[in-house]
């Protein structure tokens, strides 16, 4: 599920894709022919009409938009007109005529035009018999509906991932010393799913209630592939269990102010208000490393608060605290893992969002919570000496070139420090993507996106607790070497609900070691919604 923003309109984005869309009116009566936008005096037809109109009142407009002012509609007089709806017009002309007879008014019909209104009855009494067959039909069918529906305040949303997925064979340097290949990457072929249901609930129509449950069987290729860049975003680690993976409480205080509140699914990825158009593990990029900037990430997160204020037209401001779990808010805000965050959103012309990103972490391990890169500042071979708190800052930037091209970058810097350490790690990541929307068909979608994802580039700590070196001494410095990750997809939609996406992903220098193999990952991506 995409991310869901709590300010003003954005309290809706992300459940639907984007904004709840409005309803729009019904026809309505016009009492005078000046309410019609598109009839002017000058038109052949506009006595005709103003008789209709301002004698029998038994002319309906369209709707001028999604809110109608002032009584104003449309006529769409040169729109082709299907018998059913003469028929309708007909009927209602006669209503009307039968209202005025039984009134007696002064605006009594003529006999001509009573003549009129029966000959054209009676041509088309077939047409209004079906016309009302329909319309009780349709009563009924709604009555049944009504008596029927789960909930007058509930939405259920579905989405269903499959995922046929595939890397090559890799020779790697895990414990880099002399260059030379310890571990054998296992080619890899896998078919699995990533199943989520969602209920929506509204109690006063501005609200919203979460409630996500999630199941599936596709698990990280990590622990084959001794390394994480070629993980996909797709993937589940719930082994066909049901788990809960959102529960949580949004709210507006005031016009410009909401509240998120919740036990599962309120971190910075979710609160924050997106930037990147190739974001969404169902619709968007196949690769975990290409969802956002890392550092949002950041902790890994559940439980916990968040609010997003929309300070003026162009500037929002979101923040948030979370933590690993609803048990670790019991037992205190500022105890076990923990984190949080501000981002400032700007959006200083039509075609530019900028977000600038602000997170501080706690973790009792000296895990970063990234997911891919170097998430772990200590040495494999040393006794974790507890906890890390570490400091995040980082920018995402997109640009709409035109409606079929957008261009953004994202980079992000950490500092971690050690509770019972001296010293310091820093890691850098950054990208650059181009996202195609209605590439070669309305409604596809194409991207391509090179970065490098976490990197340690310092290490301070002491000796045997460095990690890029953890083969030799723990000595301290950066990795020696960079990784670059290269992808390309396409996503297809076949219908309004179905979609699928081959794609390519290639990283170069996995693990930041430029001695192991080139790691290929290509996927077969099928997404229904429901």
């Amino acid at each position: 599920m995409k991310r869901i923003g709590l300010g003003g309109l954005a309290l809706w984005v992300g459940l639907t894709g984007g904004v709840v869309a409005e309803e729009i009116a019904p026809m309505e009566q016009v009492t005078s022919v000046s309410q019609l936008n598109d009839v002017k005096p000058t038109d052949w037809a506009f006595q005709a009409l103003q008789s209709l109109v301002e004698r029998y009142g038994c002319i309906a407009g369209y709707p001028d938009g999604l809110r109608p002012t002032g009584g104003h509609r449309n006529f769409r007089g040169n729109r082709p007109l299907t018998r059913y709806e003469f028929a309708a017009g007909v009927n209602a002309c006669l209503d009307r005529i039968n209202e005025l007879i039984a009134s007696s008014t002064s605006t009594l019909a003529k006999k001509e035009d009573l003549d009129k209104i029966q000959a054209l009855q009676t041509e088309f009494a077939k047409e209004i018999a079906t016309l009302k067959g329909r319309v009780d039909g349709l009563e009924g069918k709604a009555k049944l509906l009504e008596s029927q529906q789960f909930s007058t305040t509930t939405k259920l949303y579905g989405q269903v991932v499959m995922g046929l997925q595939g890397s090559n064979r890799t020779d790697v340097d895990f414990f880099p010393r002399n260059g030379l290949p310890e571990r054998e990457g296992k080619a890899n072929t896998t078919f699995g799913y990533n199943a989520q249901i969602t209920l929506a609930i509204s109690f006063r129509g501005d609200d919203l209630l979460i409630t996500g449950l999630q199941t599936g069987n596709l698990s990280s290729t990590a622990p084959v592939l001794f390394s994480n860049m070629g993980r996909l975003a797709y993937e589940s680690e719930q082994n066909n269990q049901l788990v809960v993976s959102d529960l949580s409480y949004r709210f507006p205080i005031g016009n410009n102010f909401g509240v998120v509140v919740g036990a599962a699914g309120v971190n910075p990825e979710n609160t924050f208000r997106g930037i990147n158009p190739l974001e969404g593990f169902a619709d968007g990029a196949l690769s975990l490393f290409a969802q956002r900037n890392p550092i949002l990430s950041l902790g890994g997160t559940s439980a916990g608060i968040g609010f997003d204020w929309q300070m003026g037209d162009c500037v929002s401001l979101q923040g948030v605290y979370s933590a690993g779990q609803a048990s670790d808010v019991a037992s205190g805000l500022f105890k076990g893992r923990y984190g949080a965050g501000l981002q400032l959103t700007l959006s200083p012309t039509n075609s530019l969002d900028v977000g600038l990103h602000y997170l501080y972490a706690h973790s009792p391990d000296g895990e970063l919570g990234f997911g891919v890169g170097d998430t772990q500042i200590y040495s494999p071979f040393a006794i974790a000496p507890g906890e890390v708190n570490t400091q995040a800052i980082g920018a995402t930037a997109t640009w709409r070139v035109s409606r079929g091209l957008t261009l953004g970058l994202w980079g992000g810097w950490t500092r971690s420090n050690p509770k019972d350490l001296d010293g310091s790690v820093q890691t850098t990541n950054w990208a650059v993507y181009g996202a195609f929307p209605d590439l070669f068909v309305p409604g596809n979608l194409g991207g391509v996106i090179l970065g490098q994802p976490p990197k340690i580039v310092g290490s301070s700590l002491p000796e045997g607790f460095n990690f890029p070196r953890f083969s030799q001494n723990g000595e301290r410095g950066g990795q020696p070497d960079t990784s670059l990750h290269l992808e390309l997809f396409y996503r297809a939609r076949l219908s309004q609900r179905f979609a699928i996406t081959p794609g390519l992903l290639v990283v170069f220098n996995p693990n930041h070691n430029r001695d192991n193999e080139t790691l290929i990952v290509g996927a077969l991506r099928a997404s229904f919604n429901f």
